[in-house]
């Protein structure tokens, strides 16, 4: 198994302290649900995930928000929690924090609003926050495509270094082919909102062409010795 542990950081900026609030937020809503029992997580997460059957009828539209800090077991948020750290910081260090909380919010209804329109009767409540961190990589790409993301392989505990565009394009061309494998398959998406990924990568992508476009001249990457592991 391949995890990113680090990337190439931008000099100056805005401190991430937005994209690190929402993580610590993430982890403390989830040391908090693993105290309730599992019959009580099971109520929580129903309770404060969004279920696309509900929403669509505009009932407990909320949990288009709440949702986007709830996790379904360890291995969810800690990967998820990964990918804000790694990129999320650059991102926020460009545009500001209040625009990035403003960006990061969005594109996690935006994602869920994906999910939604693929799967509108859905009674499967939806949580995490895969949408807004997706949007967060896809802006990534489009702003630093060349950074050195690196990565750990776990069995041999070797580390190594890929380029953003390929990591984050096989990340994303990953995640289609199982969006629309889900498309023609009964047993949905294996428990994966695979459309919320997307539809939040596309919103990033879009996002990111119109930050470049007006802070593409601001900002430099240091790909020598800032890399955080």
């Amino acid at each position: 198994m391949i995890f990113p542990i680090g990337d190439d950081n931008i000099n100056g900026g805005y401190k991430p302290y937005v994209a690190y609030t929402f993580l610590a937020i993430n982890v403390i809503i989830f040391l908090y649900q693993i105290t309730l029992g599992p019959q009580g997580i099971d109520a929580f997460l129903n309770s404060y995930g969004g279920i696309p059957a509900e929403i669509t009828t505009g009932v407990d539209t909320y949990t288009l928000i709440t949702s986007m800090f709830l996790h379904g077991g360890w291995m969810h948020i800690i990967g998820n929690m990964i990918f804000l750290w790694i990129f999320a910081d650059n991102i926020e260090a460009i545009i500001g924090n209040m625009p990035f909380l403003i960006f990061y919010v969005l594109g996690g209804l935006l994602a869920s609003a994906a999910h939604i329109i693929t799967d509108p009767d859905s009674l499967i409540p939806v949580v995490g926050a895969s949408g807004a961190i997706s949007a967060v990589m896809g802006t990534y790409l489009v702003m630093f495509p060349k950074s050195r993301i690196k990565l750990i392989f776990i069995m041999f505990f070797r580390t190594f270094y890929l380029p953003a565009f390929v990591f984050l394009g096989f990340w994303f061309a990953q995640q289609l082919f199982s969006g629309v494998g889900t498309m023609s398959s009964e047993s949905g998406g294996g428990g994966v909102a695979w459309w919320a990924h997307i539809g939040g990568f596309v919103y990033g992508v879009a996002v990111g062409f119109l930050i470049k476009k007006f802070y593409g001249h601001t900002y430099t990457v240091n790909t020598q010795e800032d890399i955080r592991a």
